[in-house]
Parts: structure tokens; sequence; C-alpha cells
């Protein structure tokens, strides 16, 4: 792993779900020693959910969290015993880096909040995803990733016009969140490269969302305009800029689709050139932007007219050829099997997994010319690298790894 970004620093994992994993990974996935410290007692709860072998979950059988975890190591450890705690922060002291997501107060109930953490180690870096952050009113509350879409304004600028608000997908700020973690992680680095200082990152999974709900915040500022008025949002269609046609129409098959977007009249002529110039793209109605847009409900039912008998690949590889903006609206199986892009791309690799066998993961993003990522290894088994890790971070020899497994400590 010498080639790697992050080669050579080490991360005390204590994060769980999605957010925190979710930071660990980009870690992990340039060369960083990602440690994630697990209790067989209180299990990550997407250990036991998606099973991708067997007849039903097991504590290793789970696509979800092997996706979120490549490239780490796992260890048991039971730090709610006394023991338990010591060798924690012997892990601590052994590493650069420290992240949770846990809710706001947790790591200051085990005495470990930024102080105590520099205590341990001076230029520690200790990153803490959470909802509303570390500070504030609302410290105490706890989200979900739906929750603060909601907290924060996202929810309610997505959906149909005239319908509620339909949220922005699973847990999508969790991710966000998470990027952000790794982002300032790799951040913090390099400060302490420069002073030797490490620093506390504090991580509010609704102020990451906030930052994406600029344009709706600017048009309320600027203009006055709620995007919760009369037809808003938009839907599917464009109104900044305002552009027909914009919209996904159906194709050929069960629940396939196609997005097309047109934003100027050059591109609305190319595509009826591509459509072999039906005689309704002649009516005058539809000659300009203004008049499409006025009449985009009829321009969308005349579009998808077209779209409905043609297969969805088809349509996009012949609109993109007359220089059209149209993608397939894919799903996940289309991005795993025929997707020739990602297959140029190199993106889909096979790990061997201890539990489930060859397992498939996605690529690295982003990649780097001189020292792209790596898949090392799959998701861990749970504990599977528990004496390992005690004997060659912590520095406890074999009796005492021994001692503390007949303690109850590793579990």
């Amino acid at each position: 792993m010498a080639d790697l970004p992050l080669s050579g620093i080490r991360v005390c994992d204590l994060t769980w779900i999605i957010a925190g994993p979710t930071a660990t990974r980009v870690l992990a996935d340039f060369g960083a020693e990602v440690i994630r410290v697990e209790h067989a007692q209180a299990v990550d709860a997407i250990r036991l959910g998606r099973p991708i072998v067997g007849d039903g979950p097991t504590l290793n059988n789970s696509g979800f969290f092997s996706y979120f975890n490549r490239n780490k190591k796992s260890i048991l450890l039971n730090v709610r015993h006394p023991m338990g705690m010591d060798v924690l922060k012997k892990l601590i002291a052994a590493s650069d880096v420290v992240v949770e997501n846990f809710s706001s107060g947790v790591m200051e109930s085990w005495e470990l909040d930024y102080p105590q953490l520099k205590a341990i180690r001076p230029d520690i870096i200790y990153c803490s995803i959470s909802g509303f952050g570390h500070s504030g009113r609302d410290k105490a509350f706890t989200t979900w990733g739906p929750t603060a879409q909601a907290l924060c304004g996202l929810a309610i600028t997505s959906g149909l016009p005239g319908k509620m608000p339909a949220g922005w997908g699973y847990s999508y700020m969790d991710h966000t969140a998470g990027y952000a973690g790794a982002i300032a992680i790799m951040a913090a680095l390099h400060h302490r490269n420069r002073t030797g200082e490490g620093q506390h990152i504090d991580i509010s999974q609704v102020e990451a969302g906030i930052v994406l709900n600029g344009p709706a915040v600017l048009d309320y500022t600027v203009n006055g305009r709620s995007w919760r008025r009369e037809g808003m949002p938009p839907g599917n269609h464009a109104w900044e800029p305002a552009v027909a046609p914009h919209n996904t129409y159906r194709c050929a098959g069960d629940d396939r689709w196609v997005a097309i977007a047109a934003m100027n009249d050059a591109e609305w002529q190319a595509l009826v050139r591509a459509m072999d110039e039906p005689a309704w793209a002649a009516d005058p109605r539809f000659a300009t932007n203004a008049g499409r847009l006025a009449h985009q409900e009829g321009l969308d039912a005349r579009i998808a007219a077209w779209t409905a008998p043609q297969e969805d690949y088809a349509v996009m590889a012949l609109l993109q050829a007359a220089g059209v903006r149209a993608g397939v609206c894919q799903r996940a199986s289309d991005r795993f099997e025929r997707d020739p892009q990602l297959a140029a791309r190199d993106w889909w690799h096979r790990l061997e997994h201890g539990e489930m066998g060859e397992v498939d993961y996605d690529g690295v993003v982003p990649k780097l010319s001189l020292t792209p990522g790596q898949l090392r290894s799959a998701g861990p088994l749970l504990g599977q690298d528990t004496w390992s890790v005690l004997e060659e971070v912590a520095g406890m020899t074999p009796e005492e790894i021994a001692e503390h497994e007949a303690m109850g400590v590793l579990m």
C-alpha cells in the first residue's frame, strides 16, 4: 500500500450504519488502515440487513454492510467493560484519526470527548458526525438520514407539482455527511502535517444538507418566491432556465424510461430531425421555447408517443448521436449488467469474502492518475482482526489478549 495517498494513516473507526462508515470507507479506499471497533452484543444494524447469500441474515452475509466496510478491519471490544475501555484507549493512542457518528453526548458519556481524546494523543484528529452537531440548542436531538433531509429543507423541494413532498431517496444525507467527513479529515491531516496540531471536526448532517438547498434559498431571498407555490417543485420539468422539452418519457418494456432535455432551439431542431421530422413538430406553437413551455403538456405527450415503442438505450444512442441530451433512467441492474461505460472504466470488481464467497464491489471515486484508490479486501467478518490488531497496534501479548478474551472483554 506504499503508493496510496493515505498509507501510514490509522483510523479508529467507532462508526455505525451509513454516515460514519461512508467517511471511513473513503479513507480506507485510499490506503488508510481503518479499524472498526464492534461489539457482538450490539452489532451494527446493517450487519443484519439485506443478505446476499443464504436463507436469512447472519452477522456476516449482509451485502449492505460489506459495501460500506470494504478495505477495513474489524475487532470485537466491549468498551463497557473497564478493561475494554483501556484497550480502546491504547488503540486511540496508536491512531491518527477517531471517527464516530453517535448522537451528541455519547462520547462525552464515555469520557472520550475531544479534550479527553487529546489527553490520550495530543495530535489526534477527532471527527464527529451527528444530526445537529455538538453545540447549539438542538445538539441533543436525534435524527436519521431522511429526517435530516426534511429538517434542512431539501425534502419539501422534491417531488411533482401539486403532490406531497417526495424526499431525496434513501438516507441521502447520511451519504452526504459521510463525504463531508472524509473531505474534512483529509484537510485536517494536511493541517497537522504543516503544524503538528490535531483538531475536532464537528459535522452536522442538517448543515451538510442546507448547503445543497442554495437555489431555493437564493430564489426566495432575491426574488421572494417560495418553492412551495403552485406548480413547485417542478418535478422533471426545468424551471431555471425554463426550457422545453425537459422530461422523462416511457419506452418499450416494463417501466423503461428515457430522460430528454433540449436546452435551446438548436437542440430542439436536432431532436425534431432525430424523430424524422414528424408533422406535428412543425406546429407554430412549438417553434419557440416560449411556445413549447406554454404547450408543454401536449409536447410531452407527442414525444412520449414517439419513444413508447422504442427501446430506451436505442433512443439514447440515436439522440446523443444527433447532439440531443438524453439518458436512460437506469435501474441498478442496468448499471451492473448493461452499462458499457462502467465496464470501460473498470468500475466493477470482485473480492473474496470470508462467508459470502466472491462479491461484486463498485469502484473508487475519484480516479487519481498516479495514486488511485484500491479495492484490497471485502467487508470484514465480525471481529476477524481482533487478535492481530491487539498484538500489532495495541502492543498486547498473546497472553494478555487471551486473558481479555476469557474476561469477556473481546466480545
